[in-house]
């Protein structure tokens, strides 16, 4: 069946026999992940998951129907986590679905899957499947969610808090379930400890919700220091703060730059450009450097490449992170041998 919002989450919250496939299809992979933690979170800390993936299923259909029947080794709940789900595994699939008995729940993330794939056609006509559509949520949704898993863990948020939480996660889910988690925390709320979600709590904890946290990292990108900007990808990963975050401050930051840029090329000062384009005082010898440093060609290819690692952290069953660390440490060091 196809299923709303609701539906699927009140599934995954409560999974039930009758319902042994779980699709999540579309580009919001984070919104998808923070799902199938939900159905995580219903089996228990002692359940046994089982991680399968697209190119597993494709070189064994039958995989997945034995792995939904299988009983733990040690009597305990189970349930099947696949990743990477394409049109390749519709053999796979059909066979769960058909099969006599399928005891352990399955959830799927499929990225990729459009919402005309024949997986998604087989989920919807089955009644014993549900598929939902994902898709990054508008700015109004994404306040929604916030507000939503606040309450879930006891908090009331303010009016603004859930702004304020949406803009500094940029819209993914991942992220700003995270920082709910820190929150409930923080203030020590639950669902018999209701607690109020304030500006005055958020400032208290927010550095991982300010751009002052990726700061250091972009301006170590545009100062071309690779060193410095090593030590803060690692800060900023033990952090658990998204690269996704930091990664559109730089296409912002080499976006203004480039725009300037093209004034400067013109022939207008760097110092009455800066002034113009109102940028914070402390900021604008930093930037009058890096306008003397950095060429047009050098600042287009440089958001190609920013543009490019932020895809490479959101695409299925690849190393995106450290893919997107490469990259810009590669930049950095481009930009230092230039001088």
């Amino acid at each position: 069946m196809k299923a709303n919002a609701n539906q699927i989450r009140q599934a995954l919250a409560a999974p039930r026999p009758a319902i042994r496939f779980h699709l999540l299809h579309g580009p919001d992979e984070a919104g998808a992940d923070a799902l199938a933690r939900v159905l995580g979170d219903a089996m228990g800390k002692g359940a046994e998951r089982v991680d399968l993936d697209g190119a597993t299923l494709k070189g064994d259909p039958a995989r997945l129907a034995d792995e939904a029947a299988s009983i733990s080794l040690f009597g305990d709940k189970r349930w099947i986590r696949i990743t990477g789900l394409g049109e390749e595994s519709l053999a796979a699939i059909s066979a769960l679905l058909e099969a006599e008995s399928a005891g352990n729940p399955v959830v799927a993330i499929a990225p990729t899957i459009k919402a005309t794939g024949k997986v998604v056609k087989l989920a919807q006509d089955s009644p014993a499947a549900m598929a939902f559509a994902c898709y990054p949520p508008t700015a109004q949704d994404a306040e929604r969610l916030a507000v939503s898993l606040a309450a879930e863990q006891g908090m009331r948020t303010a009016p603004g808090v859930a702004a304020r939480m949406v803009a500094a996660s940029s819209g993914d889910r991942a992220v700003l379930a995270r920082e709910v988690d820190k929150l409930a925390l923080f203030l020590d709320a639950a669902a018999d400890r209701p607690r109020d979600l304030d500006h005055e709590a958020l400032d208290a904890i927010g550095a991982a919700l300010d751009e002052a946290e990726t700061n250091l990292a972009v301006e170590a990108v545009i100062e071309g220091r690779a060193d410095v900007l090593a030590v803060e990808l690692a800060r900023l990963s033990e952090s658990g703060t998204s690269p996704i975050m930091w990664l559109r401050q730089l296409a912002r930051r080499i976006t203004a730059l480039a725009e300037m840029r093209a004034e400067v090329a013109r022939g207008e000062p760097a110092d009455s450009v800066v002034k113009r384009h109102r940028v914070f005082w402390k900021e604008e010898q930093a930037t009058i450097r890096a306008l003397r440093r950095w060429s047009p060609v050098m600042l287009a290819d440089a958001l190609a490449r920013a543009r490019a690692a932020e895809r490479a952290v959101m695409a299925a069953n690849n190393a995106g992170s450290v893919l997107a660390d490469q990259a810009i440490l590669t930049l950095a060091r481009a930009v230092a041998r230039r001088g």
